[in-house]
Formats: C-alpha cells, structure tokens, sequence
C-alpha cells in the first residue's frame, strides 16, 4: 500500500478500480423490496459505494463498528425503529436486514439472533 509521509495510506497513489465486484457477490443482485431498497441506499451513502445489491455483505463493503453505528442511526430514523447495532452484525447483508426490519416492525421484535 502506498504510503504518505505520515504514514497513512495515500488514497491519491491507488490506482483506479477496475469495476469488478472483487470480494462481493459476483453477480449483482438489485434489491428488490422497498425495505431493501432503503438499507442498500443507507449503506451506498454511508459507506460511499456506488452500488450495492440485495445480497451484498456490509462488511465485505468496507463496513466496520463505527459505520455501523452510523447505518443503525440512519435506519431507525427511515424505519421508525430503535435498532441495536449488533443488527448489523447478526444480519449483515441487505437481504437478510431487510428481512429483520420489516419483522421487527410488523411484530415490534427482531427474531431470534438479531
């Protein structure tokens, strides 16, 4: 990695991606429900990626504890939901999140694990 004279990477010296989905989903899934649709658009503006489908891994993204943190405010503003952060880590792709926030807010509960 290069390195500037601080000793932080030198975001400038990278070379520019290629446009493969390396390390993500080989195929691009859209999202396809309205709950999906919401956690993929909070997860491309929070985590600045230009797209992100329905089975993509937040952490795979680049998500960490503190963009997590960041993601669980931003939905339960969209949601109407208190959403403890370990959400994310127990549902960490948009599917499967999706999929916990419309039975938490059908049910008032996240299921089991969540």
């Amino acid at each position: 990695m290069p390195l500037t004279t601080s000793g932080k990477t030198d975001r400038k010296a990278l070379p520019a991606p290629d446009g493969e989905r390396t390390g993500l989903e080989a195929e691009f899934i859209a999202p396809r429900t309205p709950a999906e649709r919401a956690v993929a658009r909070v997860w491309a503006e929070t985590l600045y990626a230009d797209e992100v489908g329905a089975q993509d891994d937040f952490f795979d993204l680049g998500g960490d504890s503190l963009t997590a943190t960041r993601v669980a405010l931003r939905l339960q503003e969209d949601f109407g939901l208190e959403i403890p952060v370990r959400t994310l880590f127990t549902h960490s792709t948009v599917e499967s999140l999706a999929g916990a926030l419309t039975v938490a807010r059908r049910t008032g509960a996240f299921p089991a694990g969540g």
